[in-house]
């Protein structure tokens, strides 16, 4: 099995979905800042998508990534499947109804958009034109510049998982952005260790070959930060609720 490495002189830090709750974002950044606070190597960020949905400042949270970004540190954002979602819905009301089930509605409030009932199809088209209307030019570029996966060392980062038996580089998007559980309950060595969000656990899920840190922070308030350096692998946390 592929042992964890990242190269000397770098360290990581990796946030799983934030799903609206901008409160434990800022949090969180403050617990990083503290701990890399005497580290003099390269440091990095990296964000594993589903910004938005389900909590209440799914806005809010895309204010803070583009204005606050961490002193000293490169920032690698990722892209998630309610972000493609909602993406989708803005060109594609009628066929992506489903977004509004699943955290549209929380978002679509958070941009002054607010629905007053249970919408019919009819009215989708004028939402989704309404939410276009409402999506900073900077919200937008932002999504549109988010990358589907990134590697260091030996850990390949994407925010759903990948499919199992196909190789790194040949990766389909659907797959990185939705997998999960062929990929999930696969023992496979798959030449990183991959580290994912998408796919909510209680704990953190650290085995051989991959790393799940959405610990559900939407609902249960702990939103989780993977710390990766050389062999190491810690946490840093929210208190929950």
């Amino acid at each position: 099995m592929t042992r964890p490495f990242v190269p000397d002189g770098e360290r990581i830090y990796c946030i799983g979905d934030i799903h609206g709750r901008q409160d434990l974002l800022s949090q969180l950044h403050d617990f990083i800042l503290a701990d890399a606070k005497s580290y003099s190597g390269l440091k990095k960020m990296v964000y594993l998508g589903d910004y938005i949905d389900r909590g209440a400042h799914s806005r809010q949270v895309i204010d803070t990534l583009l204005e606050s970004s961490l002193d000293g540190f490169e920032n690698v954002f990722l892209l998630g499947n309610h972000e493609q979602a909602m993406m989708d819905f803005i060109q594609r009301p009628l066929e992506l109804a489903s977004w509004l089930t699943f955290g549209g509605r929380e978002t679509l409030h958070s941009y002054g958009v607010t629905l007053a009932h249970i919408p019919l199809l009819a009215d989708l088209p004028n939402l989704a034109a309404q939410l276009e209307e409402s999506l900073p030019a900077s919200h937008r570029k932002f999504l549109e510049n988010c990358n589907t996966h990134w590697s260091c060392g030996r850990y390949y980062f994407v925010h759903a998982g990948i499919r199992p038996g196909v190789a790194l580089d040949e990766q389909q998007f659907e797959d990185q952005l939705w997998i999960r559980g062929e990929f999930l309950f696969s023992q496979k060595d798959h030449g990183a260790i991959i580290v994912h969000g998408h796919s909510i656990s209680t704990q953190v899920e650290m085995l051989p070959n991959r790393i799940g840190i959405d610990t559900g922070a939407y609902q249960s308030g702990v939103l989780t930060c993977l710390v990766l350096e050389g062999e190491e692998q810690r946490l840093l946390q929210t208190g929950g609720h």
